[in-house]
């Protein structure tokens, strides 16, 4: 891990390069997939990304790794087995970041819903309702059996009246039974994002992967792009541009000339989800999620999450993905369904302390009601013709969960077309820190055994683990060899910590740490001082002159403010900043 490229080296590679295999345009989790699918069989695939890794939606998902229980209402077996299927190897192969996660179901009736069940199943109608337990139970039922035939997570149960209310106290008085089964959980999507892409690289060091470079222009027989940080550009002739550019889709088509004048692929929904600082609900939750419908019947859900409660969330239709955030409107919706099923609950502004959404890269769709388009992913080929050389294979739709086998078929299609063939199989194939990590009964003993072999306190090397799994490793050897200081602003980490970050995992912007490699920013846990400190450190690593530093901090923390609601930030930020000035 050691013999890490720095941006400069990657980028000379780039320029050593005139012509690839492929081309993946997209570093959101499905061209990541795919990028690592086609390293694994040798292929010297060039990923890049307009921003960072996970930036975008891959990056706003509701941390939930799910079946899809509510696919089965639509008829959609085969992507709740598919899921299920997914779920259940990402619990194995990224047991570092992927829990079992106990939901609950509140129920408002015994048999509502099933004629508007069916009526939906049939596609007679979009009409959103309210499910009764026998309908739910059915649902459950059925995921049982996808459950048992694939993974080993506990059956569901449904509660009466009185068991729910033992429960859960705290329900409103239209919940008369619940249903309780198991999903999954995701801490740190974006780091396994990353962790794919390291792996991928590890496995085929001709494959190279670049953040910040984005796709300008076509003309026929290249492509050019452009280095988005220093505005150097670079041309490629690929064989096979597969376009993961989620709901960037037919824009970057349409930069391609690749789907001039062709049909619409991508309908995106906009979903976003809050980060609320509230013991009370957090206390009442006990580790569980809630898993409800509103009043208008839109699913929603609720579960803790590092100390804070995660909910959400939206569904709304949009045509500019470049534009969206969180707005007031959605933040009262949510809150407003929260309510609905802990109608004692008050959930102050203050609460609210990080807010984030992202645009589903949803297959477009006539459907009147956007909860019943298909959460299905499909692979779309435009072969070469007089306008370009190359064939595109457009990625549309898919979900989180699911990305391994997306990105699996992707890879087959572009193997077919480049003529080669499978050599190594991603089902079993644990990812990143997830690669000899313990089972949960073994743990303790691992951890103590490694608080040994590196003379590192035990609480930090559980936190650490925590954090990276095994690829927490190399850092603690780097912490045996040179000692760490926590940071001044934030005890549980340290210097050492995030210079190896930073000189590892491609960070280029203060963002990147603060909000994808971190969990800094969605744990609320960001202050001024600490942004202030942690840019510094970020200055002297990737050797940034200080108007470099703070413009950085400054574009951060506005960046922060629109796209997360942290807009209290800057102005004390500022304030800092002169602070530090004036004692130079």
């Amino acid at each position: 891990m050691d013999n890490v490229l720095t941006r400069e080296q990657r980028l000379n590679q780039l320029r050593q390069r005139h012509a690839a295999p492929v081309l993946i345009v997209g570093g959101g989790i499905n061209g990541i997939s795919t990028f690592r699918e086609l390293a694994l069989q040798g292929i010297p695939a060039i990923l890049i990304e307009k921003g960072d890794w996970c930036q975008a939606a891959s990056g706003a998902l509701s941390r939930m790794i799910h079946g899809g229980l509510r696919y089965l209402e639509t008829g959609e077996f085969a992507l709740v087995k598919e899921s299920v299927m997914e779920r259940d190897r990402l619990l194995k192969n990224a047991a570092h970041y992927v829990f079992p996660l106990r939901t609950t179901v509140p129920v408002d009736n015994l048999s509502g819903g099933l004629v508007n069940a069916t009526r939906r199943f049939l596609r007679l109608s979009d009409k959103p309702t309210r499910r009764g337990a026998m309908l739910i139970k059915t649902g459950l039922s059925l995921y049982d059996l996808y459950t048992r035939q694939y993974g080993t997570m506990p059956r569901h149960q449904v509660r009466n009246e009185a068991a729910t209310r033992d429960r859960w106290p705290g329900f409103a008085p239209w919940v008369k039974y619940s249903a309780s089964y198991y999903d999954a959980w995701i801490s740190a999507p974006e780091r396994l994002g990353f962790e794919l892409i390291e792996d991928a690289e590890r496995a085929c060091p001709t494959a190279l992967a670049l953040n910040y470079l984005q796709l300008v222009s076509a003309d026929g027989e290249t492509v050019t792009l452009q280095d988005v940080l220093s505005g150097e550009h670079f041309t490629l002739q690929p064989h096979v541009l597969v376009n993961a550019g989620g709901a960037w889709i037919d824009q970057l088509n349409q930069r391609l000339h690749a789907n001039a004048g062709g049909p619409r692929l991508i309908g995106g929904t906009k979903g976003s989800h809050l980060i609320l600082d509230h013991p009370e609900l957090l206390q009442m939750l006990a580790g569980e999620m809630v898993y409800f419908e509103n009043e208008e019947g839109r699913v929603c859900i609720m579960f803790p999450w590092f100390g804070k409660v995660l909910v959400g969330s939206t569904d709304i239709r949009v045509d500019d993905p470049d534009s969206v955030v969180c707005e007031e409107e959605e933040k009262a919706y949510i809150l407003a369904s929260l309510r609905f099923v802990f109608p004692d609950i008050v959930v102050p502004d203050a609460a609210v302390v990080y807010t984030f959404c992202g645009v589903r890269p949803l297959p477009a769709s006539d459907a009147t009601v956007n909860g019943q388009i298909s959460r299905n992913h499909s692979l779309v080929l435009l072969p070469p013709d007089a306008t370009r050389a190359w064939s595109t294979l457009c990625l549309v739709g898919g979900k989180w969960t699911t990305f391994r086998r997306f990105g699996e078929e992707a890879a087959d299609r572009v193997l077919r077309l480049l003529g080669e063939k499978r050599q190594v199989s991603t089902t079993d194939l644990p990812i990143g820190g997830g690669r000899d990590f313990p089972p949960a009964s073994g743990q303790s003993a691992w951890l103590s055994q490694l608080a040994r072999q590196y003379d590192v306190p035990l609480p930090r090397v559980t936190q650490l683990v925590k954090r990276y799994g095994s690829r927490a490793l190399p850092l603690l050897a780097r912490i045996q060899q040179q000692g760490e200081q926590p940071l001044r602003q934030h005890a549980d980490y340290s210097a050492l910590e995030l210079h190896y970050l930073i000189e590892h995992e491609q960070v280029c912007q203060l963002e990147d740490l603060l909000v994808r490699r971190t969990g800094l920013a969605i744990c609320g846990e960001l202050t001024p001082a600490l942004m202030q400190e942690i840019s510094l450190l970020l200055a002297s690593t990737l050797g940034w002159n200080e108007n470099q530093r703070v413009q950085n901090l400054q574009r951060t923390c506005a960046s922060l403010a629109r796209l997360h609601g942290l807009t209290g930030l800057y102005p004390t930020v500022v304030q800092e900043e002169i602070r530090h000035v004036s004692n130079q």
